[in-house]
């Protein structure tokens, strides 16, 4: 009988057991864990009160410029905005408006004189701005047919569309709230007594009026039930081309919003009078809400908004201040810099 039977055990390679239960890990594996474990090779910038305060100063320095440029840019634009719906409404019905919009035997033409302030460069863009019009109600919103848009009578649920989705048991083509709202205000503009010519074409996004509007789409059985909303089309033109309800039918975010009417392809220059000729037909009297006729021109940065150059501007002024600040309580109360070799990466690199 061997004794020493039960120790020989003591002849196996242990280490090599213990190798063999530790798992290898893949690269993947390996860069994974390093991710984890937030071990990934990055840059680490210590911020000293120098880095702090240069960085505050050099947004300052890069900001003010261009909220300056901005402001500039948007005050080069010239913006005659006037508001008609009040007064183009006859004093007889200075009580009742509502009934006034939705009676169609009354003419409902308008005069307006507005003057030129400075000059106009063409093109002089033409807006209607409605406020207080919630075109982003959900409801509202979701009222539409894009397929119906696009492939017309052959699209055949417009279930979306409700309540505008069929009249006298027939679709509608264009469905739904959004298209049955249809701005239909008109306005005609004389200067010098000749009519000014308004360029109404390309008013709409390329995109829309190739992708999204059908151009076999034709209009049907619309504005045809017992309640009206808002403007007509013409049957015998195709929804690609029926460029105010492509503009129309891009809804706005915000309750007061300005689309596109038209351009004017001429210079106009300061104390010009331009007679205004409009038709007063939409109603937003029944929802308290505004109509203004605009004419703009434009800059390299757009139409007249000082947002962006104000909030340039006030960016940087905080950077200023801010740097100011830690400039003058770094020079009061400086404090003495930490020994950068015992951060973690750093003992790391040390041990290696």
């Amino acid at each position: 009988m061997d004794v020493d039977g039960g120790g020989s055990t003591s002849g196996v390679d242990t280490a090599g057991v213990v190798a063999q239960s530790v798992p290898v890990l893949s690269r993947r594996q390996k860069a994974l864990y390093q991710f984890t474990q937030q071990n990934l090779p990055a840059c680490r910038p210590i911020l000293t009160p120098a880095w702090v305060i240069t960085t505050f100063m050099l947004l300052g320095v890069i900001f003010i410029p261009l909220g300056l440029i901005a402001l500039r840019a948007s005050q080069s634009v010239v913006e005659i905005v006037d508001r008609y719906d009040t007064d183009c409404v006859p004093e007889t019905h200075k009580n009742n408006k509502v009934s006034y919009i939705q009676d169609d035997s009354i003419v409902k033409n308008c005069t307006r004189i507005l003057k030129v302030r400075k000059d106009m460069k063409a093109p002089i863009y033409i807006y209607y701005q409605l406020d207080n019009y919630y075109q982003n109600h959900r409801r509202y919103v979701k009222s539409r047919s894009d397929r119906q848009l696009l492939d017309g009578l052959n699209y055949k649920d417009t279930s979306s569309c409700k309540p505008e989705e069929n009249s006298n048991g027939q679709p509608i083509v264009p469905c739904g709230l959004v298209a049955w709202s249809l701005f239909n205000d008109t306005y005609t503009f004389y200067h010098q007594s000749k009519e000014l010519e308004i360029n109404r074409k390309n008013i709409a996004w390329k995109s829309d009026r190739e992708h999204k509007f059908g151009k076999d789409v034709y209009p049907f059985n619309f504005q045809n039930g017992t309640l009206i909303g808002g403007g007509t089309l013409n049957p015998t033109v195709p929804l690609s081309d029926q460029e105010d309800l492509i503009v129309w039918m891009r809804t706005a975010a915000l309750p007061s919003f300005r689309k596109l009417y038209g351009r004017i392809e001429q210079d106009l220059d300061a104390d010009d009078l331009i007679i205004v000729r409009l038709v007063n037909n939409y109603n937003t009297y029944s929802f308290g809400g505004k109509k203004k006729l605009v004419l703009s021109t434009s800059s390299w940065l757009g139409g007249k908004n000082d947002f962006l150059g104000f909030a340039y501007i006030a960016v940087g002024s905080c950077c200023i201040f801010i740097c100011i600040v830690f400039l003058l309580l770094h020079v009061k109360t400086p404090r003495p810099y930490g020994d950068t070799t015992y951060l973690s990466w750093n003992r790391k690199s040390n041990a290696s």
